[in-house]
């Protein structure tokens, strides 16, 4: 590896860290210079510190918020597949949808919270699970329906020349050229579904995840706790995501390998 592909790599870890502290160093400046109170906002140093002195309490919380969006992850993306592949197949599937698929996209989870809870009950975690899955269906399906239906016309008519079965277009020409759209959807439904289980968390269900522990903290005034809550929500968001990225990364580079 040459000097500057060396250099190139290290700037990339360096540049974002370097950012951080500057960030963090001015935030603890400002809150102790101005006296901000800590319901205005806490000094990532009283933050850092409940982080490290409710470790396992935050892990535990992260644990079940993580659980939840990874079923509702999983559920929504394997519908949208469906969903998206039936679609693409069929024309009156596609234009019959496409208002439910709207509405989906838009629907508030505020208000759709408490209506699944009062459906599957308060002390299960269905209703959360749901509302993850909604949140990850609409992305992937909207993305790997694009991709399905976006063939270069060129690819079609060369796989009509050799004859190819249905299914042999599909395998070789369709499936491969959505790939690049499913992820990009998948990479957007991540975080998403993180973000959508903790916030149904704060409307009812039972007594763990993130969303409920952040609930509690401020209700107690205990500011910086709430804020290292926040940062178990940001470390799942960003595991998520680099997961899928992986996942991305390791699936197109095989593709293109063969």
């Amino acid at each position: 590896m040459s000097a500057g592909a060396v250099w190139d790599r290290l700037r990339a870890v360096i540049a974002p860290l370097a950012f951080g502290a500057i960030f963090l160093g001015a935030w603890q400046w400002v809150v102790t210079f101005y006296d901000l109170k800590p319901y205005v906002v806490p000094s990532p140093q009283a933050i850092a510190e409940q982080f490290a002195g409710n470790l396992d309490t935050i892990a535990s919380a992260a644990g079940a918020t993580a659980k939840n969006s990874l079923f509702g992850l999983a559920l929504g993306v394997l519908a949208a597949l469906v969903w998206a592949g039936a679609s693409s197949a069929i024309r009156l599937i596609r234009e019959a949808s496409a208002p439910i698929v709207m509405a989906a996209s838009v629907v508030p989870i505020v208000a759709l919270a408490p209506v699944l809870y009062s459906m599957f009950g308060q002390s299960v975690q269905t209703a959360r699970i749901m509302i993850a899955a909604l949140a990850a269906f609409v992305p992937v399906y909207i993305n790997t329906l694009r991709g399905l239906q976006t063939v270069a016309p060129i690819h079609r008519d060369l796989m009509r020349v050799y004859a190819a079965s249905p299914w042999q277009t599909t395998k070789t020409v369709t499936l491969p050229g959505a790939l690049p759209f499913f992820f990009t959807g998948l990479g957007i439904a991540s975080s998403v579904s993180v973000i959508s289980a903790l916030v149904a968390e704060y409307f009812g269900g039972p007594v763990d995840g993130l969303g409920r522990s952040i609930t509690s903290a401020v209700s107690s005034s205990r500011y910086a706790l709430a804020w290292a809550y926040v940062i178990g929500a940001v470390i799942i968001g960003v595991v998520f995501f680099v997961a899928t990225s992986l996942v991305e990364r390791v699936t197109l580079r095989r593709r293109q390998a063969r």
